[in-house]
């Protein structure tokens, strides 16, 4: 009797995942969208405190409606992670700007690879949905956490990602704002996954819908959390760089003080002694924080990865699972 592989009957689960905030006048065609491509998948919609109809649209359309209270991107995305269960998470925003289309790619990406994240890098030619100030923003965030955890994504803020349980089921989420983004690509970076990126349409908001993105303020929130992951992931980095602006600032100012003491035997600038004494002390504490640091951070990084090792890897596509090799016929 013919037996299927179990490679074969692989179904995983995928679910789609919206956080939303006032998005009534896109989260129709969202959900239209991405039910037309994916029509087997059960969407969630999470609302965040919403003062408009997006709630009620949300339902017409055929999602699964909840709600998040604590105000905030990184609250949401922390309430979705540990309330739904699945073999792969489709997250993208409700703003109608990302492309439903690629959905079906970056998810066979993920599962012909076994990816743990699969990044929708945003490609478009139309200034009203990418401002200029945006893109220079997003291009400098980016090139300082590759340049520190390294050079794998090219769009470390896009919203549009597809996550396996592996990769929700471990992430820590910390942030409660938009820097949830960089959270996810460094998580991902300093757990060396598997990851990958396409690139995918990225338009401007329909008429009548308003960006929530606040640039200036959400930027500098960005670039605290990645300063505070740098410390927390990267603390010998972190303290070494302080602890050599610290010397490079002592020696600047003991020099010459030192200079005039073999010159004259006095020491006439006593407060720029002090000073420049206390900038190398704080060099050389610096630098011992950031040793015994980076004894704590390895103890967290191997706890993290425990965790990670500890989940199922993602199900792959029975086209990349090797062929059963063929049973001799032994009977007598």
């Amino acid at each position: 009797m013919a037996t299927s592989s179990p490679s074969a009957q692989i179904r995983p689960r995928v679910v789609i995942l919206i956080p939303c905030y006032n998005e009534e006048v896109s989260i129709t065609s969202v959900v239209q969208d991405f039910r037309a491509v994916l029509p087997d998948a059960p969407i969630y919609v999470y609302d965040n405190n919403s003062t408009d109809q997006t709630v009620a649209r949300a339902k017409a359309a055929g999602a699964i409606v909840r709600t998040e209270t604590l105000q905030g991107k990184g609250y949401v995305i922390r309430r979705m992670f540990s309330d739904i269960d699945a073999d792969f998470y489709i997250l993208v925003d409700g703003d109608a700007t990302y492309e439903a289309a690629a959905a079906p790619n970056m998810l066979r990406l993920a599962q012909e690879n076994g990816l743990d994240m699969v990044n929708g890098a945003r490609v478009t030619d139309r200034v009203d949905a990418y401002r200029r100030g945006h893109v220079l923003g997003n291009r400098v965030l980016t090139g300082l956490v590759t340049s520190v955890f390294g050079r794998r994504l090219s769009d470390m803020l896009s919203g549009y990602r597809v996550f396996s349980c592996r990769f929700v089921k471990s992430f820590p989420a910390l942030s409660s704002g938009f820097e949830t983004e960089t959270e996810f690509t460094v998580h991902a970076l300093e757990q060396a996954m598997p990851i990958g990126e396409l690139p995918t349409r990225y338009v401007e908001r329909p008429p009548g819908s308003t960006s929530k993105l606040k640039t200036y303020s959400d930027g500098f929130r960005i670039l605290s959390m990645i300063i505070n992951l740098v410390k927390q992931e990267r603390p010998l980095m972190f303290f070494s760089v302080i602890g050599a602006l610290a010397l490079l600032c002592g020696i600047g100012l003991g020099v010459p003080v030192v200079l005039d003491f073999f010159q004259i035997g006095l020491v006439p600038r006593l407060p720029t002694a002090v000073l420049a004494t206390g900038l190398v002390t704080l060099a050389a504490l610096s630098l011992t924080c950031g040793l015994v640091l980076d004894s704590v951070a390895l103890g967290r990084r191997e706890a993290k990865r425990l965790a990670y090792l500890a989940l199922p890897a993602p199900p792959q596509l029975a086209c990349n699972q090797p062929e059963p090799a063929p049973v001799a016929n032994t009977g007598n």
